[in-house]
């Protein structure tokens, strides 16, 4: 039996609709040796930010019941640190690549896509509007207007797909969602993570050395609420979207897909093992044999749910 995994949306043609999720995976050299790219979808750089970032006090990250707080606060090499060190090479992966960006201003936002825009090998744009860890990253990402301006502005300034990348710390992430696509966004990623702690009471101090003393939360815990965000915003929005949270199995995959997801992100899962998205990949191969799915892109939206 043929099993057809590709998926195409927004100028993307991916063998599978298995992606790594930014900050997860580095630029995906690091884990190249460690897992065969060539076998997922694509690759989401870690945030590259205009000038170098070193990042939040230590203690990153913390393991919670089902999940895991970071606040590692974009720590990167900056733009002209990537394209030196980095950008070659990261051209060249054996898959989609698409480079995650994110600034303070529209200025930033609007400069990082100019330059790394129309470079090429560089497959798609994801704008981080929503990272809960640094000061001001969630700005554009909670108001509508402002978001639906920025993401104008870098549409201007490339050619390439954009992906926005919408939190999920609002009131109703549908408004964000419907702002993205009027700036001329061609797919969503849905969703970053949550904000949340965890405290040590003993000596009174959080567990997590950020300057909030928050992070955001990931993982397995998040899954149903990530699931509700993405079916929400499939009933309001035609362009594709890109689901993220706790996934870690082929069945994972088919949940955010029949509730609209064209693609997925792996990002919790690859702290655990860096070869989990070639694993789902295979997994989601072997599910779709077993269950006589032929074109899997025709099961997205294709969930059901009873009317009253």
């Amino acid at each position: 039996m043929t099993i057809d995994l590709g998926c195409s949306f927004a100028g993307l043609n991916l063998r599978n609709p298995i992606l790594v999720a930014s900050g997860t995976y580095g630029s995906g050299l690091e884990a190249a040796p460690l897992a065969d790219l060539s076998r997922i979808g694509g690759v989401v750089t870690k945030s590259v930010t205009t000038k170098a970032r070193r990042g939040n006090p230590a203690p990153r990250i913390y393991e919670t019941n089902g999940g895991m707080l970071n606040s590692i606060g974009l720590m990167n090499p900056g733009a002209d640190g990537f394209a030196a060190k980095v950008l070659q090479e990261f051209t060249h992966l054996p898959c989609a690549r698409i480079l995650n960006i994110a600034g303070e201003s529209v200025d930033d936002f609007a400069t990082l896509t100019q330059r790394f825009g129309a470079v090429e090998g560089v497959d798609a744009l994801e704008l981080n509007v929503s990272c809960p860890n640094v000061s001001g990253g969630l700005d554009f990402g909670t108001r509508p207007a402002e978001l639906t301006a920025l993401v104008r502005e870098c549409r201007g300034r490339t050619q390439r797909p954009l992906i926005v990348k919408l939190t999920p710390n609002v009131t109703d992430i549908v408004e964000l969602a419907q702002a993205a696509v009027a700036g001329g966004a061609d797919a969503l990623s849905l969703v970053n993570t949550y904000q949340g702690m965890a405290v040590d009471w003993r000596r009174k101090r959080p567990e997590l050395g950020s300057p909030s003393g928050m992070g955001g939360l990931s993982g397995p815990a998040i899954k149903p609420l990530a699931l509700a965000a993405l079916w929400r915003v499939r009933r309001a929005v035609s362009v594709p979207l890109i689901g993220i949270g706790g996934i870690r199995n082929a069945d994972d995959v088919m949940e955010f897909i029949v509730c609209g997801a064209s693609a997925v992100q792996l990002g919790t899962a690859n702290f655990a093992d860096p070869a989990a998205p070639v694993q789902v990949a295979a997994a989601l191969d072997a599910l779709c044999r077993r269950e006589g799915i032929s074109v899997l892109r025709e099961l997205v939206g294709s969930l059901q749910v009873p009317r009253a």
